[in-house]
């Protein structure tokens, strides 16, 4: 099998154990917390705070997923986080209390994090070499089909199973499916690795400026960046469709917000055949752009409905490209000599802002009204544009740095 061929393989692997990962783990909660609130006797909203509570908890594990990728290799770490994610499913379906259901429920997204994007970024790289940056695109075109396909898929299942059932099903999907792919990825990268020459000392041997105040900073903008991303676009994904009803659009606000997700689609179908010869950085410049650029349309248009169609497209365009960049830019970055932990930080720091973003952007409306927290979250995106352009200003003046 030709390497292309075989990095082909790999991606559609990939992007079925992640349409499995993300419709499993992430985008079925919604559908099923109802029936969880009913058997448990505790508020949705209680809920959706163990939720975002487990996913503060994934956030602070990725970094160390990240390193063990990079450390043991990703398809034997995706194969780990199988086993780990079909085992918290058992647990959460089999929970006799709501304490025991936010237990498993932390178990799940911690072992979530050994199995989504930053694990799967992780395999294309060791298995993609030169190409890592465009099959990270391919993949995330793929993938972006979860929530289409698992959001009538889990409707359907609970139609006629309880949400515990459901959760069942979900484990044995891990098992039959993403499991042994996990496991077929890690033998072919293991392949691919024993057929390589031996790499240089530049290659293999840490960068010399790992710890210079330069890459420092360049690392801590880089989190500021996808934190102040994922908090902006967390608060508005959660409260869309509430916030066009409160600008007064009713039922045309909940019928712009359904090209949310096409928009995410196309922007990586876009980037995928005319983006490869864009430095990464100046892509996540163009993603962190398209948020305030949505917003203040928004704003400046309530309650026209053409306005609010060109800020859910710009958002979901943003939000399409974000997903890309939070696998190429610490690529672009800092190489593949411990790009698991890098790109495991960028998951961090991304995934640990959204969870406080729906309490926070509730509690901003409650007290500031809608225009003003808007604004703040303005305020907010205009922090990643700035970090993520500092980061391109950065790396012209050292490519242009005599010597």
């Amino acid at each position: 099998m030709s390497a292309d061929r075989a990095s082909a393989a790999v991606i559609w692997a990939l992007g079925v154990t992640q349409i499995a990962g993300y419709g499993t783990l992430f985008y079925s909660f919604a559908i099923l917390a109802p029936g969880i609130s009913a058997t448990f006797g505790w508020p949705q909203a209680w809920i959706f705070g163990a939720l975002s509570l487990s996913l503060i908890a994934g956030s602070l594990a990725a970094p160390s997923a990240g390193r063990l990728a990079d450390r043991l290799g990703a398809g034997r770490t995706m194969t780990a986080g199988s086993l780990a994610a079909a085992a918290s499913l058992i647990l959460v379906a089999a929970a006799p209390n709501a304490y025991v259901f936010v237990a498993a429920l932390l178990v799940m997204e911690v072992a979530a994090t050994f199995v989504l994007y930053s694990a799967a970024f992780v395999a294309i790289v060791q298995v993609g070499g030169s190409r890592a940056s465009l099959s990270i695109t391919h993949l995330t075109l793929i993938a972006g089909f979860a929530s289409t396909v698992f959001w009538p898929f889990t409707t359907w299942l609970h139609g006629s199973l309880d949400w515990r059932q459901v959760f069942l099903v979900f484990a044995a999907l891990h098992l039959a499916v993403c499991l042994p792919l996990h496991a077929w990825i890690a033998s072919h990268a293991r392949r691919a690795r024993a057929g390589e020459a031996v790499a240089s000392p530049q290659e293999t041997a840490p960068a010399a400026e790992a710890a210079s105040p330069a890459r420092r900073a360049i690392f801590l903008l880089m989190l500021a960046g996808f934190a102040a991303e994922g908090f902006v676009l967390n608060s508005i994904l959660i409260h869309m469709v509430p916030l066009t009803v409160a600008l007064g659009m009713g039922a045309a606000g909940l019928w712009a917000s359904t090209l949310f997700g096409p928009s995410q689609v196309a922007s990586r179908l876009v980037n995928m055949v005319f983006g490869g010869r864009l430095p990464q950085v100046w892509l996540a410049v163009i993603s962190a752009l398209l948020l305030p650029a949505g917003l203040l349309i928004l704003v400046g248009t309530t309650p026209s409905l053409v306005g609010a169609l060109a800020f859910v497209v710009m958002f979901g365009l943003g939000s399409g490209l974000n997903s890309i960049v939070g696998g190429t830019l610490p690529l672009e970055l800092f190489g593949q000599v411990g790009y698991g932990a890098m790109v495991g930080w960028a998951s961090s720091a991304r995934q640990f802002s959204a969870a406080f973003a729906p309490f926070a952007f509730s509690a901003m409306l409650e007290n500031l009204g809608v225009v003003p927290s808007l604004l703040t979250l303005v305020g907010i995106s205009l922090v990643a544009v700035a970090s993520f352009a500092t980061i391109a200003v950065l790396r012209q003046n050292a490519s242009q740095r005599p010597g």
